[in-house]
């Protein structure tokens, strides 16, 4: 699904089958998959038949979706799915999931709610729990899956996680909290003092007095809400329409729903609208539509397998699949710049390499905006390779491009001497002269001719040297030139193609320095935009961790003034504990990985120099100085 384009109707995200396991269904996933904008994910949850997917539909600004039922079997089952355009954020997407009511006496599966509950609350941002008639006991009592949630979620692995501090990471990972209340007739006062729906819903949570099994058992709904949701509101809803009207709620227009039902339900609405904030993980990382994805499979695969969904394990698989995307992204578009922007061939390696930082540095600046997590170094050092064999790539294509054109140039500029060599123009008295005269004319017009690229000479080295054998006979054949002159037309070739071997390897060791260079310069910079980004994350889990300490410090006040010393000390341990504890830092280990690349890779430049010089010695003229030599044999005629 493309931004922008919405569902016309809502899918299945994860299906509860019959025998109990939970399936992500492949078209939910594949919808998911191709949303690249941020998701502001809203979740309901609440006992069956309490009209949740009529609120949901008035999110979606629908009147009909999610399915609605008017007989006391629920109709929602599973989690299910709709995408759409957010109304007040143009590059955001509204996740609506409606999901299967709770306390279903049909399902005979309690487990499976807590599940379904469980699930609510790891996908969304903003958790929406739908009741009936008022906040009490009663309906704090039938909350008793946010009470199961240290059960059924874990926030660190196994070999990092206690019992102790599992619930008190919540804070981290869970949405806001919305508490609607339907069908509420009640007037909102509390000891004869108007309250705010807010105040109502605090007042509500309150614990109570007492050490009595049942009075604890009453005030663990209420702790858990109050530890686990720091942003808590609470909207009241009359009926919508008269029992008559009930069951064709979705026919119905809007003047003719309740004025006490409509007014609250548009309320409702542009709050979730404004407020509901983009799906998140730890650290502030902005989630996906193909992110929420992988984590609703992580987290039902989790559970199909016995297991505990463990939120610092989903973000880290999570990361790895990000990552790695974020690599093959990177690279994708370091081709799609280079390609628009090199222009081959190049005149030196210097243009090539100029154009090659630009591009790296945006594909880089791309991985970086999308990477996240523990391990980034991991993917940055594969992407630097994979940078790495596309330059060399484009280098060897350079070097192709120049190699062709160069040797096109020289097959249309040889023409008349080749055809002069096959008619035996050379193989008469004096014809070497006029050999040498016509290949002189060849070079000189050869590098007049713009746009060669770097091969430019190495082109012409060759072709002198395919040339070569047919100049010896030539020379060998003309009668005009004693023995002495040809021993030095033959000294003065040699001494011309030992001079051209060694401008060709002075610029191989120029390309070969400059190469060089800009791998020190890809080694510091890739250095510095990780240790930015390993500084930024580490920034932003202290900024996390700062508002929830500020949570638990206003929770413990509360606990305080409600009487509840013990709770608040236990509030203050969790406090001391965040305040101490900073996220683990890889940086020296992250730096020590790619400090480690530089060296590899400079080595194995330096031995294709080595090669390079080697073969270039072994193929050179043997013996004294050409110009040198050949002063001699001049001397020696005279």
């Amino acid at each position: 699904m493309a931004p922008g384009i919405p569902m016309e109707s809502p899918v299945c995200l994860i299906e509860n089958k019959p025998d109990g396991r939970l399936v992500v269904e492949e078209e939910a996933m594949q919808i998911l998959l191709n949303i690249r904008q941020p998701v502001a994910v809203v979740a309901i949850v609440g006992l069956y038949r309490t009209g949740k997917s009529y609120l949901m539909n008035r999110l979606a600004g629908k009147r009909k979706g999610f399915c609605l039922g008017a007989t006391v079997q629920g109709q929602t089952k599973g989690i299910w799915m709709w995408c759409l355009p957010h109304p007040y954020r143009p590059d955001h997407t509204l996740v609506l999931l409606d999901t299967e009511g709770l306390g279903d006496v049909q399902k005979g599966n309690s487990q499976n709610d807590s599940w379904i509950f469980a699930l609510a609350i790891l996908l969304s941002s903003t958790l929406v729990y739908n009741s009936m008639g008022t906040i009490d006991h009663a309906a704090l009592e039938k909350l008793h899956y946010v009470t199961e949630l240290t059960k059924k979620i874990q926030t660190k692995s196994s070999g990092r996680c206690q019992e102790a501090d599992n619930s008190a990471e919540f804070v981290r990972f869970f949405p806001a909290f919305i508490w609607a209340v339907r069908d509420f007739t009640l007037q909102l006062e509390i000891d004869g003092r108007p309250v705010t729906e807010d105040e109502y819903l605090e007042s509500a949570l309150k614990l109570q007095q007492g050490n009595t099994e049942q009075i604890k058992r009453c005030n663990v709904p209420r702790l858990c809400i109050r530890k686990f949701f720091p942003s808590r509101k609470c909207f009241t809803f009359d009926r919508p329409a008269n029992k008559r009207n009930l069951h064709r709620l979705e026919e119905l227009e809007e003047e003719d729903l309740e004025p006490d039902f409509l007014e609250p339900v548009i309320v409702f609405c542009e709050h979730v609208w404004n407020t509901s904030q983009p799906k998140m993980v730890p650290g502030g990382r902005i989630v996906s539509g193909a992110m929420l994805a992988n984590l609703a499979k992580n987290y039902v695969e989790a559970i199909n397998s016995g297991q505990v969904p463990c939120l610092e394990n989903a973000v880290q698989a999570l990361a790895e699949i990000e990552n790695a995307a974020a690599v093959r992204e990177a690279v994708s578009r370091y081709e799609e710049l280079m390609e628009k922007r090199m222009k081959l061939p190049t005149e030196t390696v210097e243009e090539l390499l100029g154009v090659h930082a630009e591009c790296e540095r945006e594909a880089t600046g791309l991985f970086m905006a999308r990477a996240f997590g523990d391990h980034i170094e991991k993917f940055q050092a594969d992407l630097v390779r994979n940078l790495q064999e596309k330059k060399n790539e484009f280098c060897r294509r350079n070097e192709q491009v120049s190699s062709d054109r160069c040797l096109a140039v020289l097959t249309d500029l040889s023409q008349e001497l080749e055809d002069g060599i096959a008619k035996g123009v050379y193989s008469v008295p004096g014809g070497y002269q006029h050999f040498v005269g016509k290949r002189h004319e060849i070079e000189d017009k050869y590098r007049l001719v713009p746009g060669k690229g770097i091969q430019a000479e190495k082109a012409l080295e060759e072709f002198l040297k395919s040339k070569k054998s047919v100049a010896e006979s030539i020379l060998q054949m003309d009668k005009t030139l004693s023995n002495k002159d040809k021993e030095i037309e033959a000294e003065r070739a040699r001494a011309q193609e030992a001079q051209l071997q060694q401008q060709l390897l002075k610029q191989e060791q120029d390309r070969l320095t400059h190469m060089v260079e800009d791998q020190k310069r890809t080694h510091e910079e890739q250095l510095q935009l990780l240790q930015e980004k390993v500084e930024k994350e580490k920034e932003a889990w202290q900024v996390e961790t700062e508002r929830m300490v500020q949570h638990k410090l206003k929770e413990q006040e509360q606990l305080l003034k409600e009487g509840f010393a013990q709770k608040a000390g236990e509030m203050e341990k969790e406090i001391q504990r965040l305040k101490t504890e900073s996220r683990p830092s890889n940086l020296s280990v992250v730096m020590s990985a790619l400090e480690n690349m530089l060296p590899s890779v400079l080595s194995l430049i330096g031995q294709g120099l080595q090669c390079y010089v080697l073969s270039s010695l072994a193929g050179a003229p043997k013996g004294p100085s050409q110009p040198r030599k050949l002063r001699a044999l001049k001397q020696s005629k005279k």
